[in-house]
């Protein structure tokens, strides 16, 4: 009898036991510099049993059903770095789970689900999403994947003023204004894109802007009191809190390859290649080997068949592919 009283106390326990792990795994990874250690410790728990491998699912499917609410706070919650410490963990969660909980919400582990701060932008995608917006004004804009951006709007002028992209990648469209004003200006980070009649692209990640021009010219102004640069049709020059590079020369189909659903890589390290799929898939691809990802890449991936580019990266590389539960793939060298 009293062997039965005490086996589902401690299936119980154990049941929490790999739910706490679970989730320290999420904030473990959290960061993406996963070591190769880290990447075989991680595995080596997921294989221990299929319990193992399915407390981890579940840790994401628990978040997944806390956004509707997640959402209505969001929208009750002043947009400041610190809003999780003025909210406080119960207005979130109610006490129901650990501390880590608000910030796996504001930094989620492997893109695995929106961050609340991305529901506060005016206009956002989701990982491997794509949007089209036509605003006032005949501004068209198209919003790459893990895209926020906030508009601001003049009636008086009688269209868009600004944009502000908070972080990602948009292609935007200018058509030309009576008089001659500029149509829209665009901040991103330490600077700002003015353009008229113009097609251009700017990408905001890592903390460094890159703006291409397509089509006209667009003009770039980076840092305080910094000296306006003109960009003309197939150029680019990027630019962060140290300054901006000099304008050089681009291939404006290889950069607008995402809007036909292409990724285009000439010569590119296997490293950043990889962190460019994460931009478009769920889950999260960890390179356990600086030395493989140092392999150049000359490929074209389409956005509808990652996976395929994953097989790819195994055939020509070698590499050993680890598939483990929430997405996460594991690229190391293959054994010899």
């Amino acid at each position: 009898m009293m062997s039965m009283a005490i086996l589902p106390f401690t299936r119980r326990g154990y049941r929490r036991t790999l739910q706490r792990e679970a989730q320290a795994w999420l904030v473990r990874l959290t960061s993406g510099r996963v070591s190769e250690a880290d990447g075989a410790a991680f595995r080596c728990w997921c294989a221990q049993s299929p319990e193992h491998a399915r407390a981890f699912a579940q840790a994401r499917q628990v978040w997944q059903k806390m956004q509707p609410a997640a959402r209505q706070i969001a929208g009750r919650v002043p947009a400041s770095r610190s809003w999780a410490a003025r909210a406080g963990r119960r207005a979130f969660l109610g006490g129901a789970v650990t501390a880590a909980t608000a910030y796996l919400l504001v930094r989620p582990p492997l893109g695995l689900w929106p961050g609340l701060t991305e529901w506060q932008a005016d206009y956002r995608t989701g990982t491997g999403e794509q949007r089209q917006l036509t605003l006032a004004g005949g501004l068209q804009v198209e919003l790459n994947t893990q895209t926020r951006i906030n508009v601001q709007q003049d009636q008086a002028m009688g269209g868009v003023v600004g944009i502000e992209l908070v972080a990602g990648e948009a292609e935007i469209l200018t058509p030309a204004r009576a008089g001659g004003e500029p149509m829209c200006q665009v901040l991103a980070g330490p600077g700002r894109i003015t353009a008229m009649a113009a097609r251009f692209n700017v990408r905001y990640t890592d903390a460094k802007v890159h703006v291409s021009c397509l089509q006209g010219e667009v003009s770039v102004e980076s840092g305080p009191g910094g000296a306006p640069v003109r960009l003309l049709a197939s150029q680019q020059l990027s630019y962060d809190d140290a300054g901006h590079s000099t304008p050089m020369p681009i291939d404006g189909e290889q950069v607008s390859a995402w809007r036909q659903r292409m990724l285009v890589f000439n010569g590119v390290p296997l490293a950043a290649v990889i962190e460019e799929l994460n931009r478009y898939r769920r889950g999260r691809i960890v390179l356990t080997d600086p030395a493989l990802g140092r392999n150049p890449v000359q490929a074209h991936f389409s956005l509808d068949r990652l996976d395929e580019a994953i097989a790819l990266i195994r055939d020509v590389y070698g590499a050993s592919i680890t598939q483990l539960p929430g997405g996460i793939v594991l690229v190391g060298q293959g054994r010899a």
